[in-house]
């Protein structure tokens, strides 16, 4: 008898912000250092000119699929009272 096991896998949403023009960037990734050094690498054709970013909150999920739901409903209330909330830790 075999036994497959799916490594675990972690996925993280995360917001930046710029320290060129203090806008933020949301985004979602499995590994969250690997793709903020990808950020500040230039690498990112739509973020290089913003460069750099720092990470000013983050938030874990099981599955892409929480974290892809996760990320959208961060992206629609971007700039209001919520994400206001969110990145002040209120």
């Amino acid at each position: 008898m075999q036994f497959f096991f799916e490594p675990v896998m972690t996925y993280f949403v995360y917001i930046l912000k710029s320290e060129k023009d203090l806008r933020y960037y949301v985004g979602y990734t499995s590994d969250l250092e690997k793709r903020l050094a990808y950020h500040n690498s230039g690498k990112q054709r739509h973020t290089r000119h913003r460069r750099p970013f720092r990470l000013v909150y983050y938030e874990e999920f099981d599955t892409k699929t929480e974290a892809l739901k996760r990320e959208r409903q961060i992206k629609s209330y971007k700039g209001g009272a919520a994400f206001k909330k969110l990145i002040e830790g209120v």
